[in-house]
């Protein structure tokens, strides 16, 4: 599950987002705890503590004291707005520029991406 390219821990909160974008974690549920999340996946607690403090802090879970940790309530619009953004600055602006420098009408990338896109 865990590869070479990032540290684990923000593997870890990385899959966790995933889960409550995709609907999978929906908001106010209870995830695993940080040890019951390092047994399950065979590594040190300690590193799965970390990426759960990581969305903490990032408002994307929050604890309840003695019961465990949560998918913050609209924790999933906030994750889906921070995509949205890179998304645009990672992948459409780049093809925008790149339509631009081919001389490819962006009537013509809209009219692909309509054609392609299902919508």
């Amino acid at each position: 599950m865990f590869d070479e390219r990032s540290p684990i821990y923000l593997q870890i909160a990385e899959q966790i987002k995933n889960d409550i974008v995709s609907g999978a974690l929906a908001e106010d549920e209870q995830v695993m705890s940080t040890n019951q999340y390092a047994a399950f996946y065979r590594i040190n607690p300690a590193t799965a503590a970390k990426g759960f403090a990581q969305l903490v802090d990032e408002g994307v879970l929050y604890k309840k004291r003695g019961i465990g940790m949560f998918v913050s309530p609209n924790a999933r619009e906030l994750l889906r707005s921070d995509r949205k953004e890179v998304f645009f600055s990672d992948v459409v602006e780049p093809v925008i520029r790149e339509a631009k420098a081919l001389g490819v009408p962006l009537r013509d990338v809209i009219h692909y991406i309509r054609t392609f896109g299902g919508s």
